[in-house]
């Protein structure tokens, strides 16, 4: 924090000297104009285009930022709007009405502070008996202003605030189904975002509300700490990412490969060793670039966002990656960004005036308001540094651990990504059956298939970054468990023998639709494989080949499955 605090320093004496230079040179184009000679010559136009920025402001960057936020949100709202029912609803498989109400018991059986502490959720003080349409409204209202902000590229602190307390409203009360990592960051992420704009204003450009720089460097400290702490996870865990041959596993073993994944995985040695060395430059030499100056800083923005644009190309990380492109941006100044803007549009000409009225020492008068910002941007930093100091000592700490918050509101987070990378690839596929005797010999096992995730070999690897299933992100982890580990996967066999609709929407395909219920259940584990591109079965259409391993959970009916439904407290499967 020292060198960031020294080269925001180094940033300030530079646009001291470039106002300096901009002030003595329009004094010399006075003179220049009171010169008697010089009167009968008329001024060359200067067009708008031959126009650059000046290095220094952020005014750009903060409209860049924002709008990148918010996309990511939309997206976050509108997984959440898709699946929360299924997942945390009144019927879902983890309701969140039933967490709360085993929060308020542990706190002491009273709604107050503590309770906010341990679960931060406005659902704390709505209705709970339609805790559907609760959520549904939550993501409804955070889609209505992520959207406001994307499209106009305007937003002031209550707006953000309001993101932020929204989304951190559902990944409280989430369980399960909301603790991957990428949470934890988009709500720091969203927090810093808060401080970037004016308190009530909606312009683009508020003159009175000027990026502050200890804001900005908020952001570039976030991306030093994801690959720092990406970078480290790696070194310190699996063998493979020292000895290079981690790549020889990530395309095929990643949780949702996509198309392209499949030809990346059979690209020569050569290529997935480059790839690991490069992955280790990037997360763990190149993030102190950003304390080298603007040229260096760029770079590091450049390399970090170019990494980021290859894994979204080559897997579905849900929207991962798009979201660590965010602090990457804060690494870009105006004129670095000025490109995104049309040289004529409202936007560029407002800072191209606000630097103008600088350099010529045309500053507003500070205002109260101002003076209270400065103060808060101040505070700002403190508080991050302040909560930094667990977030470094886990990141020099050998036993280092990634995707934790040290705080309740998630403000400052430790990060990291595959510290161990799976050799082989295994999943879990549900059948079912008509069938009276589930071991008879003539009994036919029908599989259903899930929206993203391998079932059939011959379906082809999905592409849908940044947007993200959940039940199939965590149907990846378990199929290296048990389901004993994984007591939601019985849940799960027991309501598609109901036939249950809300089950069956996070599946892509149930072969009983239109028929009677299946009248058993199963789990089979297989390892899968990518198919060889020259092989038969690939010319065949199949994309996978794969092995039966053996049983993942034995064959269960309803009748049998009411007893471990009552022991859960859960309701019957017949029952929703």
């Amino acid at each position: 924090m020292g060198r960031a605090l020294g080269a925001m320093s180094g940033e300030g004496s530079e646009r001291g000297l470039r106002r300096r230079r901009s002030v003595k040179q329009a004094e010399d184009r006075t003179a220049e104009d009171a010169d008697p000679d010089q009167q009968d010559v008329a001024p060359e136009p200067q067009t708008e285009e031959a126009v650059q920025l000046q290095t220094g402001t952020y005014w750009l960057t903060r409209i860049v930022l924002l709008r990148s936020v918010c996309f990511i949100y939309f997206v976050a709202f509108a997984v959440a709007y898709n699946q929360n029912r299924a997942l945390i609803g009144q019927r879902g498989l983890m309701p969140c009405r039933e967490y709360l109400r085993s929060v308020k018991r542990y706190v002491g059986g009273k709604i107050g502070g503590a309770a906010l502490a341990y679960t931060p959720s406005v659902l704390w003080s709505m209705q709970w008996e339609d805790m559907d349409s609760n959520l549904d409204n939550i993501a409804l209202a955070g889609l209505a202003l992520s959207s406001f902000v994307l499209l106009s590229g305007r937003a002031n602190m209550v707006i953000m605030a309001a993101l932020w307390t929204l989304y951190h409203s559902i990944v409280s009360v989430g369980q399960l189904w909301y603790s991957f990592g990428w949470e934890s960051q988009l709500l720091e992420t969203g927090f810093l975002g808060i401080f970037l704009c004016p308190l009530w204003s909606l312009e683009q450009i508020p003159r009175r509300t000027p990026p502050s720089l200890i804001s900005i460097w908020t952001f570039r400290w976030l991306i030093v700490r994801i690959m720092l702490g990406a970078g480290l996870i790696k070194i310190r865990g699996d063998r493979c990412w020292r000895d290079l041959t981690c790549m020889d596993y990530h395309y095929e073993t990643q949780p949702v490969p996509n198309p392209i994944s499949y030809y990346l995985h059979r690209f020569p040695w050569w290529f997935h060793r480059f790839e690991t060395l490069s992955n280790h430059f990037i997360e763990l030499i190149v993030p102190f670039f950003t304390f080298m100056g603007r040229r260096m800083c760029m770079i590091n923005g450049a390399l970090q966002i170019l990494f980021q644009v290859v894994l979204i190309i080559s897997g579905n990380l849900s929207f991962l990656n798009w979201l660590t492109i965010v602090p990457s941006l804060a690494c870009f100044d105006d004129s670095a960004l000025a490109f995104l803007f049309r040289s004529s549009g409202t936007a560029r000409r407002a800072v191209l005036k606000i630097q103008n009225e600088d350099a010529a020492g045309q500053n507003p008068p500070p205002t109260a308001g101002m003076l209270i910002r400065r103060v808060v941007n101040v505070s700002l930093g403190i508080l991050i540094a302040y909560l930094s100091v667990p977030v470094l000592i886990n990141l020099l700490s050998s036993r280092q651990v990634m995707n934790t918050s040290f705080d309740p509101l998630r403000i400052v987070n430790t990060y990291g990504a595959f510290g161990s990378i799976t050799k082989e690839r295994t999943e879990v596929v549900f059948q079912g059956t008509l069938s009276a005797d589930p071991s008879g010999e003539e009994v036919v096992w029908e599989e259903y298939e899930f929206l993203c995730k391998p079932g059939s070999v011959s379906r082809r690897p999905c592409l849908i970054s940044p947007y993200h299933y959940r039940l199939d992100w965590l149907m990846w982890f378990a199929a290296f468990q048990t389901y004993e580990q994984n007591e939601w996967i019985i849940q799960i066999a027991g309501r598609l023998l109901a036939n249950d609709s809300t089950v069956l929407s996070l599946m892509g395909h149930n072969p009983f639709e239109g028929r009677e219920k299946p009248r058993w259940i199963r789990g089979e584990h297989f390892r899968y494989k990518f198919t060889k591109p020259d092989s038969t079965s690939a010319a065949n259409g199949n994309w996978w080949v794969r092995k039966r391993i053996g049983p993942y959970f034995p064959a269960v009916n309803l009748e049998g499955l009411r007893r471990y439904f009552q022991s859960r407290n859960w309701p019957q499967p017949d029952n929703y």
